[in-house]
């Protein structure tokens, strides 16, 4: 149990780390997008997530997940934009219900409903869908660590984990 906390932990901090950097690409074009170039909220919000989405790949897939099963990258990348479009849908849905549903129109309501509300949402949705869905290994089916029906891994499958783990 301490060993799949120890794993979890450090995939929590990967995943931050690499949504940080995300995170930071995202306000900035945001910002970029209505402040110099005068676009609209939502259209903002969307090209700046496309931008970050495309960061947030490169991050995931050769840091976070870089363990992961390399036969699949196909179904990976299709299912990783997926699982992201409905991650800016619902963003920006946070955004478009504050700027226009509640009429906070000021550029630091705007960057609250989006980058602060939206993306917590977002964020959770995106961390659940990507270990579950995304980025699996190949080895018997396991996902990240989990073992069919007992949870449990073998001596090897320690060893390989572990030594996956430090490279």
């Amino acid at each position: 149990m301490r060993t799949r906390l120890e794993r979890l932990a450090r995939e929590v901090a990967k995943f931050g780390a690499v949504g940080a950097v995300g995170f930071l690409v995202n306000v900035a074009v945001f910002n970029l997008c209505i402040h110099t170039f005068q676009l609209a909220p939502i259209r903002s919000g969307v090209i700046s997530q496309v931008v970050a989405i495309g960061t947030n790949y490169l991050g995931n897939r050769y840091w976070t997940y870089r363990h992961t099963d390399k036969r699949r990258i196909h179904r990976e990348t299709v299912l990783f934009f997926a699982f992201s479009g409905v991650a800016l849908v619902i963003e920006n849905a946070v955004l478009a219900v504050s700027h226009y549903g509640l009429g906070f129109t000021s550029p630091l309501a705007d960057n609250i409903a989006k980058n602060v509300i939206g993306l917590g949402i977002g964020t959770v949705f995106r961390f659940w869908t990507y270990r579950t869905w995304v980025f699996q290994t190949g080895s018997a089916g396991r996902v990240f660590g989990r073992s069919g029906a007992s949870g449990e891994l073998s001596s090897k499958e320690k060893r390989e984990d572990r030594r996956v783990l430090l490279k």
